[in-house]
């Protein structure tokens, strides 16, 4: 079982990531366990298999967000908004922590059975789920979301951007934010700065090439 959920998971990979390569864009992401985590030498001896954590597969790798390290100190959403904002503010961060901080994602009827600091203490980071065929960008009167190259995201150009909210409100998460002081929207771009900065390892960054090494030291190729 284990062996057979290892395969799945690098076929996954495989896939996704040649699927990046030609079309360039459609982030995904997918839900794996602690056979997984370990696989990437990011699981911690004990941990179930019902850790709950993520694996995003992007252009330049994987970004891996385990639920259950994160303490919920919003440095990633400070770190995040003082590099693409230039001020901390967890309210226009590209990711969220803050928002999800009491309740989850969701409130829960029995918010005391439900996730975040009033329930299990699991926090959620949550961004931008680079949509194949984003709404914010389609419903943007401006034009002002478009595809980058360079960074392999939807993107807004703040030149054209003209902070009417209308991308907030036509994501089925509400990830772009309007900064209420300068009226431009911003949204996660993928640089890694709340990684980076992330005490507790719960967000994780690995460029491909560290993704191979990793595979082959435990006897597996990605390509």
């Amino acid at each position: 079982m284990l062996e057979k959920e290892i395969q799945g998971f690098i076929e996954k990979l495989r896939t996704r990531r040649e699927f990046l390569k030609i079309s360039g864009k459609g982030i995904t992401t997918m839900a794996v366990t602690a056979s997984v985590l370990n696989l990437l030498g990011c699981g911690k001896s004990g941990e179930g298999s019902d850790t709950p954590a993520t694996v995003t597969v992007t252009p330049k790798g994987i970004l891996i967000a385990q639920r259950n390290r994160c303490v919920g100190c919003q440095k990633c959403e400070m770190v995040c908004s003082i590099k693409n904002n230039g001020k901390a503010s967890s309210y226009i961060s590209r990711i969220k922590v803050a928002r999800n901080y009491n309740y989850g994602l969701t409130m829960a009827a029995d918010y005391a059975t439900g996730e975040g600091d009033y329930g299990n203490f699991l926090m959620t980071q949550d961004a931008c789920r680079q949509c194949k065929d984003p709404q914010c960008m389609a419903q943007c009167p401006a034009k002002a979301i478009a595809y980058s190259e360079t960074t392999g995201t939807w993107t807004v150009d703040t030149e054209k951007c003209i902070g009417c909210r209308t991308c907030e409100h036509a994501c089925p998460w509400n990830m772009p934010t309007v900064d209420p002081e300068t009226e431009k929207s911003g949204k996660c771009i993928l640089c890694g700065t709340c990684a980076e900065h992330c005490p507790t390892g719960a967000l994780q960054m690995m460029p491909w090439k560290e993704v191979t090494v990793r595979l082959e030291k435990k006897g597996y190729k990605l390509s």
